[in-house]
């Protein structure tokens, strides 16, 4: 479930802004920047390809958003990685109608669970299974729909791709400890922060 309130990502390096009206931005890869629980997925990626398989017009309008083919869908999934945005976050969201793929820019709320691809980017959510790609920027943007309490269009962040491939997500728990998840993981291989403890003499 969502929280009511948006929650900046909690990182170590400081975001940079984009062409988009200066909203902030962060590496896909950052520590922190995404959130979870461990030892347990937020998504259900079985499901997900199972419903794409048993549907053919979708699974190929979700795969073209993605740059994929409708045979590759299970093994696209599988390198996938569940985790949870702690940010509101500016996507490009891809819905379905007349057997093509319709594209609508949207905010997902802090607390939205997502599949983020091996460079840290959000390309599903975990929902309703659409795929995301990059938002679009926009210098002057505007906000239509319901707002959830504490929505702001300067709190927005948008997460751009790692410069390199990320074998190791390191997420944050629900109390504020960092956690690790293996690029791929759905919660059964999480491990323990990097954070280590160095003893004093004396």
């Amino acid at each position: 479930v969502a929280p009511t309130t948006s929650v900046a990502p909690a990182t170590t390096t400081p975001p940079t802004t984009t062409a988009s009206g200066g909203i902030p931005s962060y590496d896909g890869g950052e520590p922190g920047l995404y959130g979870g629980t461990r030892d347990i997925g937020s998504c259900n990626p079985t499901q997900l390809v199972e419903f794409l398989e048993e549907n053919p017009s979708k699974a190929r309008a979700w795969a073209g958003v993605l740059g994929i083919s409708a045979d590759e869908i299970r093994s696209y999934v599988g390198t996938l990685t569940t985790v949870v945005l702690r940010g509101d976050t500016r996507v490009t969201n891809h819905g379905y109608a007349n057997g093509k793929a319709t594209t609508i820019a949207s905010v997902l709320q802090a607390g939205t669970a997502v599949l983020v691809d091996d460079r840290g980017v959000p390309v599903v959510k975990c929902a309703c299974g659409n795929p995301l790609t990059a938002p679009t920027p926009i210098r002057t943007p505007t906000y239509t729909g319901a707002r959830w309490q504490g929505f702001s269009p300067t709190s927005i962040v948008v997460i751009q791709r790692s410069t390199t491939v990320i074998e190791t997500f390191v997420l944050t728990g629900p109390d504020g400890e960092r956690f690790t998840r293996p690029a791929g993981g759905t919660g059964s291989d999480d491990g323990p922060g990097p954070d280590t403890t160095t003893p004093t003499s004396g």
